[in-house]
């Protein structure tokens, strides 16, 4: 053979191979992307339907609550934080004073949260009329959250069910990815071999098609303007997941990206000892017992020093936990342009011992903490509501339009009659080169390690496939 036969032999050899990468790979889409569809897509509607439900949260919370939540304005002028705190300790003596959240506008009532036992993880929070010192109300509340907005959140994360049924969300943002970037490659590429290759042709339905084909392109043309907006959902909901939110975790912990701590030790200067105790505990707010109540007056203290430090807006008042500890003011403005920066106060000297400032947070904190506001439609406001609602909705008919393509792929004639459609074949696999399965393979185990609900799903899907197939040969 001569040297021009070898290489045009190579060249032939090298086309084969990535003739057969290419014609394996999208076959396997499809069976991937079908399977995903079909087994996970329930998943992924009830946390659509869930998630447009929790979009609703602060307008049926007005509904609701209102009354407590909203006062009317008058004047200026707040009363003082201590008078307020005062009014809420008489007309609720029990539990501990956990913290005191400023009103976040004019019309908000403030808001003295109290710890009681027998509440576990909740709290029982009081509402004041900031210009009256009038008690509106209480609720118990969840890190903030009305008993409606709570209720609406446990529905989204686990259906009621706890931890097990958090394993349900979980599987739903784990495969929204892989189903989402799976069809974008599959439609992108028929597109481009079957249509017109623009834009229009990628991006809006085909009204002149009928039965499966106009179906199809309605499911993918939707699938092509929500991508974005589900591959967010996707990746902010799995980084607090139970499983993959304790890998993202760990990223973080790699990369030095979690948020700054703030430091509550008091200097040595401040701190209280044994012998004069007494007389500092009187203007620090506590005595040596810790488990004495805070003198509301601390509370106007901090927030005087808090304001001067330049931490304006709404924010979030804690007493120390003991008598060496520092008060903590902390920015609780969630709103677009946010606001976290934190302050430790030392009543005692009136100044303020450490700071943590939102600027200096480590890009990785940053993108995971506004993913998490924008996740829960808080971050732009309302229009952060209404695209939330939209991604839902148009998620809701992605998945609808997708089972209604698997009914009219169904054969019809009488001797083929089936309810449903064919699924795609299987063993495609096997046309993938060696190095595309061994490179695929790696990836797959990857993932699977990074997100472990959708390695185990995977997993389980496979072994059905293979016990299935290997029943169907044995009839054959």
């Amino acid at each position: 053979m001569t040297t021009t036969d070898s290489r045009s032999a190579a060249e032939g050899e090298s086309d084969s191979v990535s003739a057969r990468s290419a014609q394996g790979i999208r076959p396997l889409l499809v069976r991937l992307h079908f399977y995903a569809g079909v087994f996970v897509a329930p998943f992924l509607f009830v946390a659509a339907f869930t998630g447009l439900l929790y979009t609703l949260a602060p307008q049926l919370d007005q509904l609701v609550h209102g009354d407590v939540l909203t006062v009317e304005r008058v004047g200026e002028a707040h009363r003082s934080l201590d008078e307020q705190i005062a009014a809420a300790r008489a007309a609720h003596p029990e539990g501990a004073l956990a913290s005191v959240i400023t009103p976040p506008g004019p019309e908000d009532t403030t808001r003295i949260v109290l710890s009681l036992p027998e509440l576990g993880g909740k709290q029982r929070t009081v509402f004041v009329d900031p210009y009256t010192a009038e008690v509106r109300g209480e609720l118990t509340t969840w890190f903030g959250s009305t008993p409606l907005a709570t209720w609406f959140d446990d529905l989204h994360r686990n259906l009621h069910l706890g931890e097990v049924g958090r394993l349900y969300s979980e599987a739903a943002a784990s495969w929204l990815w892989a189903i989402v970037a799976g069809g974008l490659v599959l439609w992108v590429g028929r597109s481009r071999g079957q249509r017109a290759a623009s834009l229009r042709g990628v991006a809006l339905p085909d009204r002149s098609a009928k039965g499966v084909r106009r179906t199809r392109s309605f499911h993918a043309a939707t699938g092509i303007w929500l991508a974005l907006g589900l591959l967010f959902l996707s990746a902010t909901g799995l980084t607090w997941s139970q499983h993959a939110g304790e890998r993202f975790g760990r990223v973080l912990d790699a990369a030095q990206g979690r948020a700054p701590e703030l430091d509550t030790t008091l200097p040595e200067a401040s701190a209280p000892t044994d012998e004069g105790s007494d007389e500092h505990a009187g203007h620090a707010g506590h005595t040596s017992d810790q488990a004495a109540e805070p003198d509301p007056a601390d509370f106007t203290a901090a927030l005087e020093i808090a304001r001067e430090a330049g931490l304006g807006g709404t924010v979030d008042i804690t007493p120390p936990g003991d008598p060496a500890g520092a008060w903590v003011v902390a920015q609780n403005d969630n709103t677009w342009p946010v606001h976290y920066d934190r302050v430790a106060v030392d009543i005692a000297g009136g100044e303020v011992t450490d700071r943590t400032r939102w600027a200096d947070h480590p890009l990785l904190a940053k993108l995971s903490k506004l993913g998490v506001q924008g996740h829960m439609g808080v971050l732009f406001g309302i229009v952060n509501q209404v695209v939330l609602a939209v991604i839902a909705v148009g998620l809701m008919g992605i998945i609808f339009w997708g089972y209604r393509m698997w009914w009219q792929r169904r054969p019809t004639r009488d001797s083929r009659t089936a309810r449903f459609g064919k699924a795609p074949a299987r063993g495609t696999w096997r046309g993938l080169p060696m190095p595309a399965l061994i490179l695929g393979g790696l990836a797959v185990i990857a993932v699977g390690w990074a997100l472990p609900v959708l390695g185990v799903t995977l997993l389980a899907f496979l072994v059905v496939d293979a016990f299935f197939g290997a029943a169907r040969r044995q009839r054959s």
